[in-house]
């Protein structure tokens, strides 16, 4: 009986010690599949991959216009004529300034920097003058399938304009919160270790042997003094602590903006939006635009 309960246990601790080297090589996994830089490598090649599709995407699109375009500017004059020739500047003339106002905001969106006024209102006017050009001969003859043929390309590089800066600055933002999270989990305490208790040892019945001199009392053993510690590395600020400081710092009457926090709290670009919302969402107040 004693035999089985010992094969028993020694199962038991077997199965115990391959769960606790599956959970460990898990959580090791883990802690690399979630590391801030593992996390940017992977958002980089997905963004990679994002721009190489919307750039082939917008590319494609504006050659399509580009006859319709060269036709619209060319008015039936001859084939081969002067202004037959130069008609087909047109569309690339547009063309080239709106790659340049998307190569441009490829950068920008990556580090979350907004542009002006300006720069947006050149985006739509150039994609406005692509629809116009490319549509106006089919709405002047009537065609509704004509119209939609033509529209459906600069409409699709105008919505893709747009939605590949909004996915640029997501992609920077789970840059952010990967960071975040991995502070968050660094700054937390660690669990404390359970020891396992020690196995029961079954020894045979042997009569206590009296000691035949008086034992004397033990002494303690000698331990060194141990060496002065340095001084403990300072905690990396966390979200919560900035939005502290924006409390503190704010006051009725303060405009919340994104450069506001940055100067309040010194803290990064690409956190200040959130810290912003944050605060906005306590105060009631809304979210001014950033500078």
């Amino acid at each position: 009986m004693t035999t089985t309960n010992h094969e028993n246990a020694a199962a038991v601790a077997g199965r115990a010690r391959r769960l606790a080297k599956d959970a460990a090589e898990a959580a090791d996994v883990r802690r690399w599949q979630t590391h801030p830089d593992v996390v940017a490598l992977r958002v980089e090649r997905v963004r990679s991959q994002v721009d190489r599709l919307c750039w082939s995407g917008i590319v494609l699109g504006l050659a399509f216009t580009t006859a319709n375009v060269q036709w619209f500017a060319a008015a039936g004059s001859a084939v081969g004529s002067l202004p037959w020739l130069t008609a087909w500047l047109l569309d690339p003339t547009v063309c080239l300034v709106l790659l340049a106002i998307l190569r441009a905001e490829q950068v920008t969106a990556r580090y979350q920097v907004h542009t002006g006024a300006w720069v947006r209102a050149a985006k739509w006017l150039t994609l406005a003058a692509t629809y116009v050009m490319n549509t106006w001969s089919s709405w002047v003859s009537g065609s509704p399938a004509r119209v939609v043929l033509h529209s459906v390309p600069p409409l699709v590089v105008f919505v893709a304009a747009e939605a590949v800066t909004d996915l640029r600055d997501k992609l920077t933002d789970a840059v952010a919160v990967a960071f975040m999270n991995a502070t968050d989990r660094a700054a937390a305490p660690e669990p404390a270790s359970v020891e396992e208790p020690a196995a029961a040892i079954h020894e045979p019945n042997a009569a206590a042997h009296e000691p035949t001199e008086p034992v004397g009392e033990l002494s303690a053993p000698v331990r060194e003094p141990a060496a002065p510690r340095g001084p403990r590395p300072a905690r990396r600020k966390l979200f919560a602590d900035y939005l502290i400081d924006a409390r503190t710092v704010w006051a009725p009457g303060v405009e919340i903006t994104p450069a506001w926090v940055r100067e309040a709290t010194g803290c990064s670009r690409g956190l200040s939006s959130r810290l912003a919302a944050a605060l906005s969402a306590e105060t009631g107040k809304g979210v001014a635009g950033d500078d």
